[in-house]
């Protein structure tokens, strides 16, 4: 191995590294925030990435169906809370704009001439429909079982895993997606070394989001009554920080990360309506070496992932997927032997 393929294969896994920062930073944000150990993170960046490659080809983006359906089932949902807190069906502005917004997405989605848009708009389209669904996702699925215990959680996220993959199936078919790069300019740094642009922007906007997030939280009262309640909940709930909101701001910003993250990674790499549970995958092992707990201990953990993997492709390509994996095996013992155990029902009390 020379100077130029080790620095080819850390151009490589530092760009990889970076989206798994990103998706480790999600599934640890939603889980000091709300408990969940939200295993369909990845799917978010499959569907981005497949959405935004049906956009460029043209095609109408099926899974505007599915926002409809979610949109649907949340107006039902609310439509029942109200109807048991107040004993009287009460419609509100909100709620009518929540439930048109679906249907005013899909006539956009149908009127425009989606292949000859500019990217920056076809990725603002793809956005707008992935987004949504996070927020959504915490409304169906988990705001009514926000007070369960961590495991039965986890099964309902291995659950949602699984039915998501479905869909994706459905939406997107078994082939593969591949978009064009944001940037396609190549820069030359020496006689060794070439920096693909479209990696340069992956790690650039992975900074960019990254700051945005620290910013977002420790400047702003959105940002810091989330880190309360990640903190303590109950005392966040005492001093009057909603749950159901704190829940349901936390899943924006993961689908909002998953999709960039897709958008991203979708010009590097064809991505196939599975392909979202190795990615959410390689960031749940970079956020384990953080402990689930810190975020830049998560970052750095999820750069050596990419690292690793990069490294193990070339010299065992067979073996790189175990190679990853096998790294929270050392980790996890480390932490076993550090931490105190605690008691489920200690810890609730």
């Amino acid at each position: 191995m020379n100077a130029q393929i080790v620095l080819l294969l850390a151009q490589d896994g530092l760009t990889n590294g970076a989206i798994y920062a990103l998706l480790a930073l999600s599934i640890l944000l939603v889980f000091t925030v709300t408990r969940v150990l939200f295993i369909p993170q990845g799917e978010f960046a499959a569907y981005s990435a497949l959405t935004m490659a049906a956009i460029q080809a043209g095609k109408p983006a099926a899974l505007v169906w599915l926002l409809m359906a979610f949109a649907l089932c949340e107006a039902l949902a609310d439509l029942w809370t109200i109807y048991k807190r107040a004993g009287r069906v009460r419609v509100s502005v909100l709620w009518l704009c929540k439930l048109a917004y679906p249907f005013a997405l899909a006539a956009l989605f149908h009127l425009l001439p989606l292949a000859s848009l500019p990217m920056a708009v076809q990725a603002l389209l793809t956005l707008a429909l992935v987004v949504p669904m996070g927020p959504q996702i915490y409304r169906l699925f988990y705001q009514p079982i926000a007070t369960a215990s961590p495991l039965v959680l986890l099964i309902v996220s291995i659950a949602l895993h699984l039915a998501l993959q479905g869909l994706g199936l459905l939406a997107f078919g078994a082939d593969g997606g591949r978009t064009t790069p944001f940037v396609d300019a190549t820069l030359s740094l020496g006689s060794t070394l070439r920096i693909n642009g479209q990696a340069a922007c992956v790690v650039l906007v992975s900074i960019l989001l990254i700051v945005a997030l620290y910013l977002f939280f420790g400047r702003t009262m959105y940002g810091k009554a989330l880190r309360a309640v990640a903190y303590n909940r109950v005392g966040a709930r005492l001093m009057g920080i909603s749950p159901t909101f704190a829940g349901k701001i936390t899943f924006f910003f993961a689908a909002l990360v998953g999709a960039v993250s897709g958008l991203l990674i979708a010009p590097i790499t064809t991505l196939y309506f599975d392909s979202g549970f190795l990615l959410g995958l390689k960031g749940f092992v970079g956020a384990i070496i953080g402990g689930l707990v810190s975020y830049p201990a998560a970052a750095a953990g999820s750069l050596l992932v990419g690292l690793i993997e990069s490294f193990s492709s070339f010299y065992a390509s067979a073996y790189k997927g175990v190679i990853v994996f096998t790294l929270i095996i050392p980790v996890l013992l480390w932490r076993s032997l550090k931490s105190r155990h605690v008691e489920e029902e200690e810890e609730q009390a």
